[in-house]
């Protein structure tokens, strides 16, 4: 088989796998995880979905969950209270960092890679997930 060529075979099996997803939603195989350890979402989203057993992490910024404030110390300070946000909504479902195996971290400036990534490692000591990195700006409430 050559690659990138479409088949109708290929497109049957993409939407046999939608169709098994959207059947499975309606027999409560989805689970919506919300946690006042974490901070509420910003916007019309959960903090994570469950899927069977697969969690869906929604994005996270350093916002204080008791507060609702916006940390907006250094890199590595909002660094450190995303993935104490993270650990939190894991948490909830009794999960911990050491079963995270994908994260996408977003960047204001590329130039925080270090600082963020020593703060990062901390928290991925074993084992840690793949990632990727990107520069993206802005970001929701201005955060490095």
């Amino acid at each position: 088989m050559k690659f990138g060529r479409r088949t109708p075979f290929n497109l049957g099996a993409v939407v046999l796998v939608v169709l098994g997803i959207a059947g499975c939603t309606t027999d409560g195989c989805k689970e919506v995880i919300n946690t006042k350890d974490a901070p509420a979402a910003i916007g019309p989203y959960s903090q994570a979905i469950k899927f069977r057993n697969i969690l869906f992490l929604a994005g996270q910024i350093p916002i204080n969950a008791e507060t609702n404030q916006t940390i907006s110390g250094s890199i590595e300070e909002q660094t450190t209270r995303v993935l104490e946000n993270i650990k939190a909504v894991l948490a909830a479902n009794g999960m911990t960092m050491g079963d995270v195996v994908s994260t996408t971290v977003f960047l204001k400036d590329m130039n925080n890679f270090n600082e963020m990534n020593a703060i990062y490692g901390r928290y991925f000591k074993e084992k840690p997930p793949a990632r990727a990195t990107v520069e993206g700006s802005p970001l929701p409430h201005d955060v490095l």
